[in-house]
């Protein structure tokens, strides 16, 4: 099941839609238009076809059009990728 959140709902209540991903990717709105997509890791790797860390990941090639969303700040400063801390 997807579930679409506007980004000022996901901003609100950011457990809600850390647990809709359980039951499947949960799309972020910007303006009413997708503009992210949050999913569980292991969801992500099915996609991705990979069983990298995401260490690894961030630090590859055309990293810098990940964004990354942690409380972990400085643990992705280092590879120049856009950071969001949705509990700031």
């Amino acid at each position: 099941m997807v579930t679409t959140l506007s980004s000022c709902e996901f901003h609100q209540d950011t457990g809600r839609a850390i647990k809709a991903t359980e039951a499947g990717p949960v799309i972020i709105t910007v303006r009413g238009k997708p503009a992210h997509v949050l999913m569980t890791f292991s969801d992500y790797q099915r996609v991705m076809g990979k069983r990298k860390n995401i260490l690894d990941l961030v630090g590859m090639k055309g990293a810098g059009d990940i964004d990354i969303v942690t409380r972990n700040m400085s643990d992705f400063s280092q590879f120049g990728v856009k950071i969001f801390d949705p509990w700031d």
